[in-house]
């Protein structure tokens, strides 16, 4: 039994330091996002879907429920680490509700500056997002929307 103990010991000194270290690394809004990506998923019969793989390899997909040229629904889903994990579950809360025109002007940039930054090494994760968010919108206007 006290081999039991000094694992789960072990295991809860290791989870304590990925917790330590991820708070040095990502703001508090980035780990929110990508421990509870409560977009993440796919929407059955989407009425506009898009996907890319960015230069990192990670790959992203959005789909998108729209009704009267208005987000109703966005899901994604992405291969990728914890920070494009936060970017498409950020992204995806934010264009929700918004009519499909005013979704070319959101930039990198602005997802970013809401998730209060991204370490340099990861901002290409917020780039990926908002890529296959284009590549969303392109596909509702092939479509007729």
């Amino acid at each position: 039994m006290s081999e039991d103990n000094d694992f789960e010991g072990v295991v809860k000194e290791l989870q304590q330091k990925i917790d330590r270290d991820e708070e040095e690394t990502y703001s508090k809004k980035v780990i929110k996002e990508y421990r509870n990506p409560v977009n993440f998923g796919f929407i059955e019969n989407p009425d506009a879907t898009g996907q890319v793989k960015g230069p990192c390899n990670d790959t992203m997909r959005m789909d998108l429920r729209i009704k009267d040229n208005v987000v109703q629904d966005a899901c994604f889903w992405t291969d990728g680490c914890g920070a494009s994990l936060a970017c498409g579950n950020m992204l995806t809360s934010m264009i929700k509700g918004k009519n499909i025109e005013e979704l070319d002007g959101i930039s990198s940039e602005q997802l970013l500056e809401v998730l209060d930054g991204l370490p340099k090494e990861h901002q290409h994760c917020a780039r990926l997002a908002v890529d296959t968010l284009h590549e969303v919108i392109k596909d509702c206007h092939k479509k007729g929307g």
